[in-house]
């Protein structure tokens, strides 16, 4: 082999865009935990800001939530707000939703899930209604981060399948940045989606929670691009030092997001310790957008930063997405790229 045939073939990096990655209801259920970064979130370690009372306030709350008054919970009268099956954890990103989220499920007893909305539509996905069901019934706890609202046939089948464990004693904690009466706001219309939602909420409190993004209390509100020379010295060092490090084209990586299920992306990062991507892009469809959010989701609840050339990463939403029903999501999701791309990753957030 030619020294420059050798010296090329040392420097082929593996792609993301080549994973095609399959997952199974089964490893989807042994999955529902809190991400790795809150394996050990507790009431007792969640940093509030004591600016926003509402944070500390939320403590307390989800403490008595944890542990319900059995009074309540079985009389056959109507149940009082405080006993409701039901907690809901509305607030801009940031502030502490995930962390006590996962804090409330650690300190739930019995049999108890964790994941995201995605996770659970990809569990139905997987393995059907009925079995779904099954698997998650005798659950005290389902916990569901970032309820999203991507597709109404899902929300729809979300919340009849919460409706079901609801009645068989479930209790049932969500976290998002809308409140549960406003979910699809903006975004769809249909009668019967509006009845869903509606029903929905009437089995949840609202517990608001202000506050000042945390990954923007020490970070600054800009992703860093870097020229695509240094973007590739990177990848060569880490590289040599044997790093587990992977390199896209952009928009490949896009293309592929779109034949793979979100479910799986955190398969396609499996064992990634540093993303490199290479001409980021202004998006202009709004399908790609949402996908490049979901995978956005799972490479920051691993922990791998990225590197990356081209457009700052938390410029890659157009105006009309920027001001269109999905803002939040892609706020949330630009907080993240920041911080993925900055190399601050700070513990106990959103």
């Amino acid at each position: 082999m030619a020294p420059e045939a050798h010296q090329k073939a040392q420097h082929t990096v593996p792609q993301l865009a080549d994973r095609t990655p399959t997952i199974t209801g089964r490893e989807i259920v042994a999955e529902l935990v809190p991400p790795p970064q809150f394996e050990h979130a507790s009431f007792e370690n969640y940093r509030p800001d004591h600016d926003y009372p509402s944070q500390i306030a939320a403590v307390e709350k989800l403490q008595e939530f944890v542990n319900p008054r059995p009074a309540g919970f079985f009389s056959r009268r109507r149940q009082a707000k405080d006993d409701l099956p039901g907690i809901y954890l509305d607030g801009g990103f940031g502030v502490g939703k995930t962390h006590l989220l996962a804090a409330l499920w650690h300190a739930a007893t019995g049999p108890k899930y964790f994941g995201t909305f995605i996770e659970y539509t990809a569990l139905v996905g997987a393995l059907g209604y009925q079995e779904t069901i099954k698997e998650l019934r005798s659950a005290k706890l389902i916990c569901i981060d970032e309820f999203e609202l991507d597709d109404p046939g899902d929300t729809m089948v979300m919340t009849r399948l919460l409706g079901e464990l609801v009645a068989t004693g479930t209790r049932v904690a969500a976290t998002s940045n809308t409140p549960p009466n406003s979910l699809g706001e903006g975004r769809f219309a249909a009668q019967d989606f509006l009845r869903e939602i509606s029903a929905m909420s009437a089995n949840f409190e609202t517990l608001r929670i202000d506050g000042l993004d945390y990954r923007r209390r020490n970070v600054t509100g800009q992703a860093v691009a870097v020229e695509p020379e240094a973007r590739e010295h990177l990848v060569n060092t880490l590289l040599g030092r044997g790093s587990k490090v992977t390199e896209d084209d952009f928009g490949s990586l896009i293309r592929h997001l779109g034949t793979v299920h979100p479910s799986k992306y955190i398969k396609v990062i499996r064992d990634v310790e540093v993303i490199a991507l290479r001409g980021v892009f202004l998006l202009t469809d709004q399908s790609d957008a949402l996908r490049l959010v979901a995978f956005i989701d799972r490479v920051y609840d691993a922990e791998i930063p990225i590197v990356a050339s081209g457009r700052p990463l938390n410029e890659v939403f157009d105006d009309e997405m920027m001001a269109g029903g999905y803002r939040k999501k892609y706020q949330r999701s630009q907080s993240r790229m920041v911080a993925l791309t900055t190399g601050e990753l700070p513990p106990h957030t959103d």
